[in-house]
């Protein structure tokens, strides 16, 4: 019996304009009416949740910034975080200098987003931004809940496999972004999987009583915890190559398939 579905956000239940489908909204509705719980889980910040806030109101807990985050969205409040020091962070920034000393970073703060030079592009705007310094006491009292290295010259997957080898003790690491080669970063110990692992043993909630859905590699640890995990058949080849089961793709709404079907 699924008593809690979760779900990733951007290219799993959100389109690129930022939009959840009407049929996929019923869906997540129709099953917290049968009494099963929803829990969003995604790399986003909790500022960024204006997809699920729009389409869903005040329904459900989310996982932020690929499980650094637990946030209440009916109590509009952070319930925990678990942060990265800055000092961890520029260790992370020297290794990745080495394999590309072009690249460029970001930290997402438990307060706001810190920028370095040529982190955006150029033509995107993001307001309320902050220099990056690693060195200052400001963002460590903010704490980072997830850095971020870009690089312009290496593919995603070659990007990954260069500094994977050297960062994976320091950091946790993964990628979710199929158009830009973006590293994503957090504290050693966190994952989706193990915030939603977490906050299932706060439910009483087994794994086998946990459908899941994701589409990218920061997906991956959630869909091999859950039961009954789908990778969307639109979602990167290594997701489903890992995960048990799979949904139709994005542009079919097939979470809104599979929760449909498990209702009937």
């Amino acid at each position: 019996m699924i008593k809690l579905i979760a779900s990733d956000l951007d290219g799993t239940i959100v389109s690129l304009d930022g939009t959840i489908s009407e049929r996929t909204r019923r869906a997540f509705l129709n099953a917290r009416e049968a009494g099963i719980q929803i829990v969003f889980v995604t790399g986003r910040p909790f500022r960024w949740l204006s997809p699920i806030i729009q389409a869903f109101g005040g329904l459900g807990t989310v996982i932020c910034s690929n499980g650094a985050v637990l946030y209440d969205l009916e109590q509009d409040e952070v319930i925990w975080s678990r942060t990265l020091s800055a000092a961890l962070a520029r260790k992370a920034a020297e290794i990745i200098l080495q394999v590309d000393p072009e690249a460029s970073f970001a930290a997402e703060t438990t307060k706001g987003l810190h920028l370095s030079d040529g982190f955006a592009e150029p033509h995107h705007r993001l307001d309320d931004c902050a220099e990056l310094d690693l060195t200052s006491d400001e963002i460590d009292q903010e704490g980072i809940v997830k850095f971020l290295a870009r690089s312009r010259k290496l593919t995603m997957d070659d990007f990954y496999a260069a500094v994977q080898p050297e960062l994976h003790q320091l950091v946790s690491i993964t990628h979710s972004a199929f158009d830009v080669s973006l590293l994503e970063m957090a504290h050693v110990d966190i994952n989706k999987a193990k915030t939603l692992n977490e906050y299932c043993q706060r439910l009483g909630i087994t794994p086998d009583e946990v459908m899941a859905f994701g589409d990218m590699p920061n997906d991956i640890q959630m869909l091999e915890f859950a039961q009954h995990g789908y990778a969307m058949a639109s979602g990167h080849p290594t997701t489903l190559a890992c995960a048990r089961y799979q949904a139709p793709s994005f542009a079919e709404d097939g979470v809104a398939q599979i929760i449909e079907g498990l209702l009937k």
